[in-house]
């Protein structure tokens, strides 16, 4: 979705008259500190001291704070609290945000306001304690819900409908009521998005995810099974023919499934290097969505909008979070999409072209019109760096865990080795100064070490770089001393490949993450910088001078190239994204680095993902895949 479009729709939103009817609940976050604890005279048991306390919207409540994020003309809310301080809080934080909660019923007996209590100890959260899981709405509060719910029908111009609390709706009259009322008003956008009573409501838009999908469609599915993209695509087409009204199936970071008049569509996850928290991505997605309808945006743009809001708030920790208009700008600017998560995972689905190794990763690629190709280096042609995620590793777990490495405890070890492990997988191919950056947020978010002691990215990027460059100086000098040659230190085929390719008069460019300096001196010493007439490229410390994104941008720009024309060849997501983004061909290089040949099934997934048309192990057939890319077989 371009930028001029989100700014369409924002504006369209603006204009939006928006009522929730749902759980509306409060989430009341207790951060407990020993240090003030004390063993209780009266009982004789440990108390705990509260050192801070706050409370946030949670539930549907959520959803409406997601909505006022995007500031629409006016929101409305339909639903009941307790007589108690939660309902008073909620109400207050209600009217400080602007919205009408002239339908927000108190009532007084054998109801309490919902209300999820969060005692935290160390960062770590302990058991929850819930309030309200016991109400019995009244009639009366029924007949009121029910009359707001008319009113609103009337006036906005789409109705939330969101449940979340099991048992939250006690009478059932009031849903074949309200299923009276959706028939009355049956043009009015009613977006549902419910847990526990999907099946009852009727005429009504459906936000949901797959497992809830599946269940609907009476599928023996459970939490953890995975499910297939041509099941989950089965189960939303059956929940449209119901109502003949659009479905919504979320799929956390694979992304969302529309089904409409117009059939099925795809919205991919979007890929994101930071720590995540899931927590209220759906009531995000519900927001955006409703916003955008009752703006009268087509299902399918509804989706992708509320897929970019989504991937705002997964980024914000500790914290029920919202997508404003000005962060759904930054995030739609240059986003990296999941591609193919099912292909990725499972070679089962795997296709390969005429008895080869080649995998092609869609039926239709433009091939036959490849002009100026780039390459990756590292891990693409050169293995004189194989094993550099094996030093990057440790150096990250010791700058994390600082004067705690040797004492930490196998918990927190494991928690910090994991969380470096996931991001040196999802950033490989970046710029060691971007993968440095990152390291210093890292720092900050395990907050072992202290401020003072943090170093910045050049500090970090120098103990790392020494680290690898004894390993890499070692395999140079037994190149030169003739210990080892050029094959212990390439992928195989890729020499005759660059040298075939020159024949061809294909113009070649090498674009790595590496500094600029160590990729010219690591071709030179093996042999191999002259092939590159384009010229070598490489990282000079500042981002906003290099990166792959521009040298294939300048490369398009300069030979006013068609996507086609253009091939990357690499094994990192970074440059088989960028290429995608830009419509070129896409061949991703999973190459097993320690024996130089032959398929790394880890590299294979994350190329996949990261939008490669074409996957080799290596470019031992090259014969083939020039036939192949140049559209002569």
């Amino acid at each position: 979705m371009k930028e001029n479009r989100i700014n369409e729709i924002l504006a369209q939103i603006k204009n939006v008259k928006i009522a929730v009817y749902g759980d509306f609940c409060v989430d009341a976050y207790w951060l407990l500190d020993a240090r003030g604890s004390e063993v209780s005279l009266e009982t004789g048991l440990q108390a705990r001291a509260v050192g801070r306390h706050y409370y946030s919207l949670g539930g549907a409540s959520n959803v409406v704070a997601n909505i006022v994020a995007l500031a629409p003309a006016a929101i409305q809310v339909i639903g009941v609290v307790g007589d108690d301080i939660f309902g008073r809080e909620l109400r207050r934080q209600f009217h400080e945000l602007n919205v009408d909660t002239k339908h927000l019923v108190i009532q007084k007996d054998n109801f309490d306001t919902v209300t999820f209590g969060k005692p935290y100890l160390e960062d770590k959260e302990q058991p929850r304690i819930d309030f309200g899981f016991f109400n019995k709405r009244t009639e009366e509060t029924d007949r009121q819900l029910l009359s707001g719910i008319d009113e609103a029908l009337q006036k906005a111009d789409v109705l939330i409908v969101n449940q979340q609390v099991p048992g939250s709706i006690t009478n059932e009259s009031f849903i074949d009521k309200a299923n009276t009322l959706f028939e009355k008003y049956t043009d009015k956008m009613v977006l549902l998005d419910s847990r526990h009573f999907g099946r009852k409501f009727k005429n009504i838009y459906r936000k949901t995810n797959d497992l809830e999908a599946a269940q609907l469609n009476k599928a023996d599915v459970k939490l953890g099974d995975v499910l297939t993209l041509e099941d989950v695509n089965k189960y939303a087409l059956n929940l449209y023919q119901q109502f003949k009204k659009p479905v919504f199936l979320t799929r956390g970071p694979r992304g969302i499934i529309t089904v409409d008049s117009d059939g099925i569509h795809e919205v991919p996850g979007i890929q994101l290097l930071k720590k995540l928290d899931i927590v209220g991505a759906g009531d995000t997605v519900t927001s955006a969505l409703a916003l955008c309808l009752g703006a009268g945006i087509p299902p399918t743009e509804a989706s992708e909008f509320a897929n970019l809001a989504a991937a705002v708030t997964v980024q914000k920790l500790y914290q029920t979070g919202t997508a404003s208009g000005p962060e759904i700008i930054e995030i739609g600017k240059d986003p990296d999409y999941i591609y193919q998560p099912e292909l990725a995972s499972d070679r089962r689905g795997a296709c390969y072209f005429k008895d080869s190794e080649i995998e092609l990763c869609y039926e239709s690629i433009p091939f036959g019109r490849i002009k100026h190709a780039v390459f990756d280096h590292d891990g693409t042609i050169s293995t004189l760096r194989q094993g550099w995620e094996e030093i990057m590793a440790p150096v990250m777990v010791r700058a994390v865990l600082g004067d705690k490495y040797e004492t930490a405890d196998e918990t927190l070890y494991h928690k910090v080795n994991n969380r470096i492990a996931d991001f040196i997988d999802k950033s490989t191919g970046i710029q060691t100064i971007i993968q440095m950056e990152a390291l210093v947020e890292m720092v900050k978010e395990f907050g072992i070490v202290r401020a003072d002691k943090i170093l910045d990215k050049l500090g970090y990027k120098e103990i790392y770089n020494n680290a690898l460059m004894e390993l890499v100086n070692r395999r140079i000098e037994k190149f030169k001393s003739g210990e080892l040659d050029i094959n212990d230190y390439t992928i195989k085929g890729s020499l005759e490949y660059l040298d075939a390719l020159k024949k061809r008069g294909i113009k070649l460019y090498l674009a790595s993450g590496t500094d600029r300096h160590d990729v010219i001196a690591e071709t030179e010493a093996l042999g191999y910088a002259d092939l590159f007439d384009g010229g070598v490229y490489g990282s000079v410390g500042d981002v906003t001078k290099y990166s792959k994104k521009m040298v294939i941008e300048k490369i398009m720009a300069d030979n006013k190239l068609q996507g086609p024309e253009l091939v990357v060849f690499g094994d990192g997501p970074v440059e088989i994204r960028e290429c995608r983004k830009r419509d070129g061909i896409a061949v991703g290089i999973a190459s097993d680095e320690i024996r130089r040949h032959g398929l790394s099934t880890e590299k294979r997934t994350r190329l996949i993902k990261a939008g490669a048309h074409v996957v080799v192990p290596d470019l031992s057939q090259h014969e083939t895949l020039i036939k192949l890319l140049f559209g002569s077989t």
